[in-house]
């Protein structure tokens, strides 16, 4: 974690409304990865605010299922299954082509020419390395495709699931082949939209969320190859103990077990610095 400095501490009168985004720039910017443990203290003193905004921002992020909170845990950055991946991201590609089709029968030339200069905006911050503003107006650009088409049931049923997998599907790290991929299959959304082809650009939005799918899958399996925080759960000294009493060894606990080594001690490669979020 970056050291402290006076620019970080965040004015009191903002509270947990300003800990919000840089919480979610710290998840989206690689800071925080899928699997880890939210860090509170160490929050707390960055940022000069008590527990109590930190844990008011983190239940913000856990309802945009950027975290998960659980009982005596704490929070952890949100992580998804393979097997969900499989069943979540096809149902999210046919949904996100169905108002792709209904928008290019409903936009206008206004609407098209404002999403065009947040499209332009995205792939400058694609060349750039700019992660963070890159992944903010790409989900814009996917929450407009429903707006546009104005079909309310559609896009409460996109919101519903995107309560469990957005975190995954814009946080989730790729390589620089799959950002380019990402960013192609934008361009190709862009050129169908101005000519108002929707089966075209139903099309494009599936494979999109084909390649999504495949990334995800390659980024969890990074993180297992790495050694994830999640993968092994400690079990407490005072556990062990019970069970060497247990079985009559009541003076031989055996050593604790730990989740694996993170950072250099574990072996981390560390990644560069224009590293690809999943940005869809």
């Amino acid at each position: 974690m970056p050291e402290t400095t006076p620019k970080a501490l965040i004015a009191r009168r903002s509270l947990h409304g300003e800990l919000v985004p840089l919480l979610r720039d710290m998840i989206l910017g690689d800071e925080l990865q899928p699997g880890d443990k939210i860090p509170e203290l160490a929050l707390c003193a960055r940022f000069g605010v008590s527990r109590t905004p930190l844990r008011e921002a983190l239940k913000v992020l856990a309802a945009e299922g950027l975290l998960v909170l659980t009982p005596n845990r704490g929070a952890m950055v949100a992580r998804i299954s393979d097997e969900e991946i499989d069943a979540y991201f096809p149902i999210m590609g046919a949904l996100e082509a169905l108002a792709g089709e209904i928008a290019c029968t409903r936009i206008t030339e206004a609407q098209f020419a404002k999403l065009k200069a947040m499209h332009d905006a995205m792939v400058a911050h694609y060349q750039a390395g700019e992660v963070a503003p890159y992944l903010n107006l790409n989900k814009a650009i996917h929450a407009a495709f429903f707006e546009i088409a104005g079909n309310a049931p559609l896009t409460q049923l996109y919101n519903n699931l995107m309560v469990r997998i957005h975190a995954v599907r814009f946080v989730a790290k790729k390589s620089p082949a799959r950002w380019r991929e990402a960013v192609e299959d934008h361009d190709r959304m862009m050129e169908a939209l101005a000519e108002r082809d929707g089966p075209r650009l139903g099309r494009i939005l599936r494979d999109h969320l084909r390649h999504k799918a495949g990334m995800v899958h390659e980024s969890l399996a990074g993180l297992d190859a790495r050694g994830n925080p999640l993968a092994e759960t400690p079990v407490p000294r005072a556990a062990e103990k019970r069970a060497a009493k247990a079985a009559g060894k009541p003076n031989a606990p055996g050593p604790s077990r730990t989740a694996p080594a993170r950072g250099k001690a574990a072996g981390r490669v560390p990644r560069p610095k224009t590293g690809a979020e999943s940005a869809t």
